[in-house]
């Protein structure tokens, strides 16, 4: 089964400073039908103007991921951690026992487009320490394959979080295609970042999203260039 949950359905406000689309429920948003799949809860897609950003704010049990699309985003936290995400970057927080942090937009300039990605942590890895990890991931390991950025086990390279989820992604020209090899019993859950693609034949726009289960075989289609997130979720 594969149900759609189209960019343009998604939660929307605009905060002067801050444009976001919440995909799932979120803040003031709440959508008693989008409120998680499995253990995705957010993807939230900002666009945060040129010099403003969130401040110093707490969090706590919640594996949080930042893919920045285009611009940067400069993070701080109470670890002491002080870093800038690029475009392509795997970056994570795992927020534990408890963290406070900010993400700022240093340019005086450009806007920052960007992903957040919160996942519920495993039960048995609720009140952990908190801890930050971030890598980068060429765009040409990205080409036409699935390149993993975030699992359990931090394989292959990728950076490791406290969930039974991994998260994939592709860039893909218009015309070129990806199976997606989903176990027996696993579910998933994809976010067309940029273009457009097909799923199964059906088409997908940027902002679009589609949650999948019980599909034995998937095929993405590129209809144009076109970046792609990929959850593999339980």
């Amino acid at each position: 089964m594969i149900t759609l949950r189209p960019a343009d359905q998604r939660g929307h406000f605009e905060h002067g400073w801050l444009d976001t689309y919440h995909t799932f429920s979120f803040a003031a948003y709440h959508d008693p039908k989008h409120v998680h799949f499995r253990a995705l809860r957010v993807i939230n897609e900002d666009v945060v103007d040129a010099g403003r950003g969130f401040g110093m704010h707490p969090h706590d049990n919640m594996e949080i991921i930042t893919y920045v699309l285009s611009g940067q985003l400069e993070h701080r936290d109470s670890l002491g951690t002080g870093e800038v995400i690029r475009p392509g970057d795997g970056q994570r927080m795992s927020a534990g026992s408890g963290i406070v942090h900010s993400e700022f937009n240093p340019s005086p300039s450009e806007p920052v487009h960007l992903l957040q990605i919160w996942i519920i942590p495993d039960e048995d890895k609720l009140d952990v320490e908190p801890s930050y990890e971030q890598k980068a991931f060429p765009d040409e390991e990205k080409r036409n394959q699935w390149r993993l950025i975030a699992s359990p086990t931090g394989e292959n390279g990728s950076v490791k979080i406290n969930a039974d989820a991994k998260l994939l992604v592709t860039k893909l020209a218009g015309g070129e295609s990806l199976p997606i090899d989903l176990p027996a019993g696993r579910h998933a859950w994809l976010h067309v970042a940029k273009g457009a693609a097909k799923l199964n034949g059906t088409q997908l726009k940027q902002g679009d999203g589609a949650g999948v289960s019980n599909e034995a075989t998937l095929k993405l289609e590129a209809t144009e260039d076109a970046e792609v997130l990929l959850f593999d979720l339980a």
